[in-house]
């Protein structure tokens, strides 16, 4: 399962009132790619996959499809606000090794 922090929760309704016309939720999967091998991807949906699972948090829908959950199990997605700059972060328990610049990861 994929869990969400209040604070993304928060920021993710924020930038999804923006939207126009208002997508129905917030796809989270990991992709192949990067120095690592995999990264994960945001982006806002319309329709959730055949196979998808969706998740609900405070009303905010998320789908997450079969193969990312197989990488997401356990994780949890927070955002942070830092003197560096802000975005969400992922923490994953079942990642091994991350690349230099922290963008993807293995598993």
């Amino acid at each position: 399962m994929v869990q969400l922090t209040p604070t993304a929760v928060g920021k993710v309704k924020e930038i999804l009132e923006a939207q126009e016309p208002k997508p129905s939720g917030l796809r989270i999967a990991v992709v192949g790619g990067g120095c690592s091998g995999f990264s994960y991807s945001m982006a806002f949906e319309n329709n959730p996959g055949l196979l998808d699972k969706t998740y609900n948090y405070e009303g905010l829908k998320i789908f997450v499809d079969q193969a990312s959950l197989l990488y997401l199990d356990g994780a949890e997605v927070d955002y942070v606000e830092t003197l560096e700059g802000s975005g969400f972060k992922f923490n994953n328990p079942q990642v091994k090794s991350t690349c230099g610049c922290g963008s993807s990861f293995s598993a």
